[in-house]
């Protein structure tokens, strides 16, 4: 079986949808990810969760290319989070074909957070979604040990660990934390190099992983580690947004590139 490789959406780097899914079948991106939800009060989205000629554009680009969609981004889980209000987007994104939902978690309450996760999975399962949780190190779930807590704690099979190779390098996390998660727990993993060292502030740990990811073997990460413990039919999501450099060569070359460098990464043709 081959792998399958995802246009991660920040990897757009502000392209349009429909931009978008052409730069992934240029380059040979299997599926691609959209953002309908911000991740922040400063992000800026394309309205493809309310515009619905938007919709038939992306639609009929997917259509006419063959790239499918991965993941859609994403849910945070807040203090204040109805788990309900979430129905709009799982509509529509149902729509567009997607298979997984990237979730964070920004509740530092542990029993509140756990239980609007498990209640999340329920709904996404109802939809034929997963309920990826992806650890950040500013954010409530800070580590790859406590977002593997969460998954098996909601015990659903829509929960699932979303591994990232950025916020693994800043978070603490062992490899051997890595290479004792269960297969069966991921659907897919985010691949990116990053600046070493780094300033561990959140506002600039926020920063690089918005705006300044690198491409794979141009940081100093040990990708080469992390790669021999990814599953050889995993998903891989490459995920490199960087503004600077998109604006140097545009968003289409750096998509290029990233995916070229992370098939070497991972030994695939």
């Amino acid at each position: 079986m081959t792998r399958a490789y995802s246009l991660g959406y920040l990897t757009c780097n502000g392209a349009d949808p429909v931009t978008s899914v052409g730069i992934a079948a240029d380059h040979g991106y299997d599926m691609i990810s959209f953002r309908l939800l911000p991740a922040g009060p400063a992000d800026r989205l394309f309205p493809l969760l309310e515009d619905d000629t938007m919709l038939h554009e992306v639609q009929a680009a997917m259509r006419d290319t063959g790239v499918t969609m991965a993941d859609a981004e994403m849910i945070r889980l807040a203090s204040d989070t109805r788990i309900e209000s979430f129905t709009p987007f799982l509509d529509r994104i149902a729509e567009l074909g997607a298979k997984h939902v990237l979730v964070a978690v920004d509740d530092t309450d542990p029993d509140r957070s756990q239980d609007n996760y498990t209640a999340l999975c329920g709904l996404l399962g109802s939809y034929n979604l997963t309920a990826d949780l992806e650890f950040m190190p500013w954010t409530g779930v800070k580590n790859l040990a406590h977002a593997r807590r969460m998954v098996e704690s909601a015990d659903h099979p829509a929960a699932a660990v979303l591994f990232d190779s950025l916020h693994f390098d800043r978070c603490g996390a062992s490899l051997d934390e890595f290479r004792d998660l269960p297969a069966r727990l991921m659907n897919y993993v985010q691949i990116c190099d990053g600046p070493v060292p780094y300033d561990p502030s959140d506002e600039e740990l926020i920063r690089i992983a918005r705006t300044a990811r690198m491409i794979p073997g141009e940081g100093g990460i040990d990708l080469a580690a992390i790669a021999a413990l990814v599953p050889k039919e995993m998903t891989v999501s490459v995920e490199v947004p960087n503004h600077a450099l998109a604006a140097e060569i545009g968003a289409s070359e750096v998509a290029r590139r990233a995916l070229a460098a992370t098939k070497k990464l991972l030994g695939d043709p």
